[in-house]
């Protein structure tokens, strides 16, 4: 009887240090500021490797409780920011770097621009986790034409030395042109009907992105971006843009007062943010993100749309003024700058360093189904 009451209270103490131990180190995981983009508790284990306090954690608290399932096995993320011996690249500075623009969002959110990284470093790191990366594009009716150029470019300066695969939304597939593409990529055609107007080719989008993920797409990639046919590669388009969601600025408005963004400012739509309110007005002609959360992303906006359409109103930007409506409650958590997609149709400022992807300049009336802007 004594002997298992002793028995009993050595359980206690125990249990009691080690839930004490395990407070302590959640707040210091905390503290130093990891978050979920750096650190997982569900990444893959790497057998043969040195364990760490957390797999120790993890292990004694299986044998107390029992096993426990992780929600996101499987899935892939940003790992530890590791990289090879002997890799060469100039030093970082504390004291030297970009002035003459913000580097960093008031959510503590990278805001990159050239010359916040280094490509050396970026890509020793990132090409060890190998990503799978998906780039999905539409090129219904006479914006097939924009293909080769997209293409041709995109394998010159877009994630090199990464797996890729271009997923081609079209309906006319007989027009995709057959473009040479490096090792570890490849293109991947899906059939989509025609429209009558360039709106619902618009709002189409994440209708046929959704469905696409689902069908095929999520066994086939681990990283997703949504862009519009009509750019041009000009400069590296690299891994320094790969977080768990990422954000490109507009380039018409990163520079104003956000009452001056176009926003949907009517309230019957489900877009509707109000004057006073907004961080900063994102593109979407390009915009990325983990699979599984430009899944729910995507299929945000898809239904959001779907609301408004029962209600007779369709968003002053449609996809776009959803996007805006998303990133303002659910933060990227990366933003990129206006290099990430220019146009040719605008002279180039001074904080713009180099273009990396300009959309083209195009006769709108003769490309669009409806024509317009």
């Amino acid at each position: 009887m004594l002997r298992s009451y002793s028995r009993i209270h050595i359980f206690i103490v125990l249990a009691f240090l080690l839930v004490l131990f395990g407070g302590i180190y959640a707040f210091l995981y905390l503290d130093l500021g990891y978050d979920s983009s750096t650190f997982s508790f569900c990444q893959p284990c790497n057998e043969g490797s040195e364990p760490d306090v957390k797999s120790i954690m993890a292990k004694v608290m299986e044998d107390i409780v029992g096993p426990t399932e992780c929600q996101e096995k499987g899935s892939w993320k940003i790992g530890d920011l590791t990289m090879n011996y002997g890799v060469k690249y100039a030093q970082p500075s504390t004291q030297q770097g970009r002035t003459d623009v913000n580097s960093v969002t008031n959510w503590n959110a990278p805001l990159v621009w050239e010359g916040t990284f280094d490509p050396v470093v970026i890509d020793a790191i990132y090409k060890k986790m190998d990503p799978r990366i998906a780039v999905v594009v539409f090129a219904v009716g006479k914006y097939t034409r924009f293909l080769e150029a997209f293409l041709q470019t995109g394998e010159k300066y877009f994630m090199v030395g990464f797996r890729v695969t271009y997923y081609i939304f079209t309906d006319h597939k007989e027009e995709v042109p057959n473009i040479d593409l490096g090792e570890g990529r490849k293109i991947s055609l899906l059939d989509i009907p025609s429209a009558t107007r360039w709106q619902d080719v618009v709002l189409g989008r994440m209708k046929w992105a959704s469905i696409a993920i689902d069908k095929q797409i999520r066994n086939e990639a681990d990283y997703l971006f949504m862009m519009d046919v009509d750019s041009v590669f000009y400069s590296r388009f690299g891994a320094e843009s790969l977080s768990r969601l990422t954000g490109v600025l507009h380039r018409l408005f990163y520079k104003v007062d956000r009452d001056q963004f176009t926003y949907e400012r009517r309230n019957l739509s489900r877009a509707f943010i109000p004057f006073g309110e907004g961080d900063y007005y994102y593109t979407a002609a390009v915009w990325g993100g983990y699979l599984e959360d430009m899944y729910k992303m995507v299929k945000y906006c898809y239904m959001q749309s779907e609301e408004d359409a029962k209600n007779n109103i369709e968003a002053v930007w449609q996809e776009e003024s959803h996007l805006n409506k998303y990133f303002l409650y659910n933060k990227p958590t990366k933003v990129l700058s206006p290099e990430y997609l220019w146009s040719d149709y605008d002279q180039v400022p001074a904080d713009i360093k180099v273009v990396r992807i300009s959309q083209l300049v195009k006769n709108y009336a003769e490309v669009r189904p409806n024509g317009g802007q």
